[in-house]
C-alpha cells in the first residue's frame, strides 16, 4: 500500500487550515509535506453570510441590507478608503464600544476609521485625508479583500 493509504489524516490541521481561511478571507489554501497535500477550499465570503466571524467583536446581524453605495462604489473616487489587505473588518474598538466614526461625522486626515483583523493582528487603518465621511460600504465584522472600497470620505 501506499504510504499516503495508510496515513490518517490529521483533523485537527485540517481545522486550523479551515479556521486561518476564515481569518484571512481567503477561499483557498494548501499545504503539503514530501509525502502528502492537504487542500482546503470554501464557498466566496457572500456564500457565509451568515457564518460566526473569527474575532470576538459582533457581526451586523443576518440578512442586514448592503447599502446600495457598496454595489457601485469605485476605488478611484478620490475619497475611497481601500482595504490594503485581505482581513476582517471591524468598526468598533472592542466589543460593546461606540464605533470609530459615524456616517456623516467631520474626520481628520489619519484619523483612525475602522480596524482590519488579519493573522491575528489589529491593523487601523487612517482616513487618508480630511472630510465628512459619506458612505460606510461594509459591515462590522464582515471580511474583506485586498482593494476592495470600505468607505468614502469626500
Amino acid at each position: 500500500m501506499a504510504e499516503s493509504e495508510t496515513t490518517p489524516v490529521d483533523s485537527a490541521l485540517v481545522k486550523r487550515l479551515a479556521r486561518l481561511l476564515e481569518e484571512t478571507g481567503l477561499t483557498e489554501l494548501e499545504y503539503a509535506t514530501d509525502h502528502w497535500r492537504i487542500r482546503v477550499a470554501r464557498q466566496p465570503a457572500a456564500a457565509h453570510a451568515n457564518a460566526e466571524p473569527a474575532a470576538q467583536a459582533p457581526a451586523a446581524p443576518a440578512g442586514a441590507p448592503i447599502p446600495p453605495a457598496a454595489e457601485t462604489a469605485d476605488a478611484s473616487h478620490p475619497g475611497a478608503v481601500v482595504s490594503p489587505m485581505v482581513g476582517t473588518v471591524y468598526l468598533l474598538p472592542e466589543p460593546g464600544a461606540p464605533p470609530f466614526v459615524k456616517l456623516g461625522q467631520e474626520v481628520k486626515a489619519g484619523e483612525t476609521l475602522l480596524i482590519i483583523e488579519a493573522m491575528k493582528v489589529m491593523n487601523p487603518l487612517p482616513a487618508p485625508r480630511a472630510g465628512r465621511l459619506a458612505a460606510i460600504l461594509v459591515e462590522n465584522g464582515a471580511p474583506v479583500e485586498y482593494g476592495a472600497v470600505l468607505m468614502i470620505v469626500e
